[in-house]
């Protein structure tokens, strides 16, 4: 597992692509969730200001958090798991035409959600429901005949992503009660959050480690499986019991242990690498949510939009980008040194968290300015690794392996 993503499988057997973007599932996914996280908050937000009518199929609020999780956030997986999966297997997941059956199957999603209402709503249902268990198969097929029994929790965790899914279609399609799109997309967020805290622990240690050569930066696994672990009965007891107070003390306990093992990881030394704070910035953004999460639902005012938000803005958005942008670095043989720009990108991405957490604590009655300048920010950042990264995306590896 130390392997992860730094490098391409010894004896990869993938095919010598003329399409360099179809060689790596890292390559059309990553560019993909960032064109979109680019233009769909931008979208949300002239919907919020009534210029722009949301889209009839589920109300807008549903909407916006289900594009965030099942569009933005699952692009992202797809590139990690796609790429990741290579690497632990030794085998292909998808490349070439595969890999673009996949791609345009998640954008055919994205069509149909924003289109939704000029469509019949059950094909709606069906073409969003349709990429994870496509993109499932991709990843089963090589896990199985490896035996990699470790990572089958992925194909547990993309299930359950589907599950969220297809509740928020059922109530869109009248089969389930009113507010279970809600719900699902909480659970949908635990999910994605469970999914960053376990790989958060499997290879942050080791890339500050590896970065900083500090002897004393290491993981500790009982403390890496109990916070897993509060995570998941958070996630299960919240669905059960909404709003009791022991769901409130799982999530606080989930981000204290979180906060705790950050201790070990270094992240006093990566001040001066971009790629490393980013990393371990994103995980203080994911740990402070989940504290927040947990203050709020033991009766704390004000916290609910925060905790929500640190968890997205901060966690989902920070981290993903961070590992988007050295993800894309290392499997296209370059060094681990992120463009200048990038640095702009981070802060960019953190001050969006910031401002979305902490402005309508501050200053209520700028509610609207607040989710401009923070939608601004965000899509900047997003903007910025589109540019620097495009060709990095796009074109072959620069030491002409393949991949």
């Amino acid at each position: 597992m130390a392997r992860l993503l730094l490098s391409p499988p010894a004896s990869s057997s993938a095919p010598s692509l003329p399409n360099a973007a179809l060689a790596k599932g890292f390559r059309p996914f990553f560019l993909l969730a960032a064109l979109f996280a680019l233009g769909v908050i931008p979208l949300w937000l002239l919907i919020v200001r009534g210029a722009f009518a949301a889209p009839p199929y589920i109300d807008a609020t549903t909407f916006h958090a289900h594009e965030m999780l099942q569009g933005y956030a699952v692009a992202v997986l797809a590139g990690f798991l796609l790429t990741a999966v290579g690497n632990w297997t030794q085998r292909e997941t998808a490349t070439g035409g595969a890999l673009l059956a996949l791609a345009l199957l998640w954008v055919a999603g994205r069509a149909a959600m924003l289109l939704s209402g000029a469509l019949p709503r059950v094909v709606v249902a069906a073409v969003d429901l349709s990429f994870l268990p496509a993109l499932s198969l991709a990843l089963a097929r090589p896990l199985l005949a490896t035996s990699n029994r470790r990572n089958y929790v992925m194909l547990g965790i993309l299930a359950a992503l589907w599950a969220a899914n297809a509740a928020v279609h059922l109530e869109a399609l009248g089969y389930a009660p009113s507010g279970s799109g809600r719900r699902a997309n909480l659970a949908a967020l635990q999910v994605v959050v469970l999914v960053m805290a376990i790989m958060a622990a499997r290879i942050f240690p080791m890339f500050t480690k590896n970065a900083t050569h500090v002897a004393s930066i290491r993981a500790l696994p009982p403390l890496d499986r109990a916070t897993a672990l509060a995570v998941v009965l958070a996630t299960v007891f919240e669905l059960l019991f909404p709003g009791r107070p022991a769901v409130g003390a799982l999530f606080g306990v989930a981000g204290l242990l979180a906060f705790a093992r950050m201790a070990h990881w270094g992240t006093r030394y990566t001040w001066r690498d971009p790629l490393l704070w980013s990393l371990h910035a994103g995980h203080g953004w994911l740990a402070l949510g989940l504290v927040l999460r947990g203050a709020s639902l033991l009766g704390a005012p004000g916290l609910s939009s925060p905790a929500t938000h640190a968890l997205t803005v901060g966690a989902i958005g920070g981290l993903t980008l961070a590992m988007m942008a050295r993800v894309s670095l290392g499997h296209t043989g370059r060094m681990l040194a992120a463009p200048a720009s990038m640095l702009l990108a981070f802060a960019a991405m953190n001050l969006a968290a910031v401002v979305r957490c902490v402005g309508p604590l501050v200053a209520p009655s700028q509610y609207m300015n607040v989710l401009v300048v923070s939608g601004t920010l965000w899509s900047l950042a997003f903007a910025i690794f589109a540019a620097a990264y495009l060709p990095i995306l796009l074109l072959p590896r620069v030491d002409g392996r393949p991949g």
